[in-house]
């Protein structure tokens, strides 16, 4: 049965993401497969899975405050740092608070 609706966080995906869910899940999981494909390390790939997991992540929190979903996006996406990222998020929550 095929898929009428793409889901959210896959239409969020770029065509790259995409190729590497496809070869990842093709490779059975193998990080190391993986990694012997694209010609690059292990932690390399990781490091990009790791991303990637968080983005999927994301998508599913966007809904419940876009301002802090911006926020990981940036950071994911090395727009900006993570210490910035926490410390925007940090200080977004706590004015929140203390707004009625």
């Amino acid at each position: 049965m095929p898929i009428q609706t793409v889901p959210d966080w896959m239409a969020e995906l770029d065509e790259e993401e995409v190729s590497f869910i496809r070869n990842f899940m093709l490779a059975s999981g193998s990080l190391k497969e993986i990694a012997r494909e694209y010609g690059v390390t292990y932690p390399t790939v990781r490091l990009r899975l790791d991303r990637l997991i968080q983005k999927i992540r994301l998508s599913g929190e966007r809904a419940a405050d876009p301002y802090v979903s911006l926020i990981k996006r940036l950071a994911l996406d090395e727009k900006i740092d993570f210490d910035t990222a926490k410390l925007l998020i940090s200080e977004y929550r706590r004015h929140k608070e203390e707004t009625p």
